[in-house]
């Protein structure tokens, strides 16, 4: 019998998800509640749609043609569906398609490891360097995400960091610093991306009904952007990928 999860939805031209055009497939479910988060309809456990894996596959062996990087699944947080993450690896692994895990690193090492075992690249949001700075971002620490991280680095699995700018929260040079510095011992990690902080989600948050505690803050401009990109570069973590295989 195929294993069941519950989706939200799924791209079938993913671009920004890890390297090449990817097939994506957005779990639904996640234990934090990001500031940032420009899917909050992706929160509830019980919301999405009960799928089988086989069924998910027969979606992802149409778009075979023009998969060229591979198939993420991303979420909400997949890794809280780890059984049902571990069967698709498996799947797309037998259909020669790279299997990547997009998560916060939020779940407990003992539920998760089966799953990153299985794939092929982690992009891992590092939310905050601080714990007392992840939980004003998100409610919870971040132990379990670097938890997640050190067992990468044990174990060889390849990594992408991924970072959200958010001013008055992240988007100081001590913090970034703190960050990157902590980032330089890792030699799993084989890009660190840098991502602007936008408002694209506020919408689906009003629809909702929930109140954003950041409607007030503006995106950071292009030269903020660019002065944490520089302050990256410092510390000499790659950050376009292109030591990447």
């Amino acid at each position: 019998m195929s294993v069941t999860g519950r989706i939200h939805s799924t791209e079938s031209f993913g671009a920004v998800d890890g390297p090449g055009v990817r097939f994506v497939v957005f779990m639904q479910g996640c234990p934090l509640r990001c500031l940032y988060c420009h899917n909050p309809d992706t929160w509830s456990f019980h919301g999405g749609v009960e799928t089988t894996v086989d069924e998910l596959m027969e979606k992802i062996l149409s778009c075979k043609s023009f998969i060229r990087g591979g198939v993420t699944v991303s979420g909400g947080e997949p890794l809280a569906q780890s059984d049902f993450v571990c069967a698709l690896a498996d799947s797309c692994h037998a259909e020669n398609l790279h299997f990547a895990i997009d998560t916060s690193g939020a779940i407990p090492l003992e539920r998760s490891k089966q799953a990153i075992d299985k794939a092929d690249l982690l992009l891992l949001d590092i939310k905050a360097e601080s714990p007392d700075d992840c939980r004003k971002i998100t409610g919870l620490d971040n132990k379990n995400a670097y938890d997640t991280l050190d067992y990468c680095e044990k174990v060889g699995k390849d990594v992408w960091i991924r970072h959200v700018l958010l001013p008055e929260y992240t988007l100081f040079d001590d913090k970034l610093r703190a960050l990157f510095s902590r980032l330089k011992k890792y030699s799993c990690i084989r890009k660190v991306e840098l991502l602007p902080y936008h408002t694209m989600g506020l919408p689906k948050w009003e629809s909702m009904g929930i109140q954003s505690e950041i409607s007030h803050i503006s995106p950071p401009s292009k030269n903020e952007t660019e002065h944490a990109y520089s302050i990256l570069r410092e510390y000499g973590l790659n950050w376009n990928g292109n030591d990447y295989h």
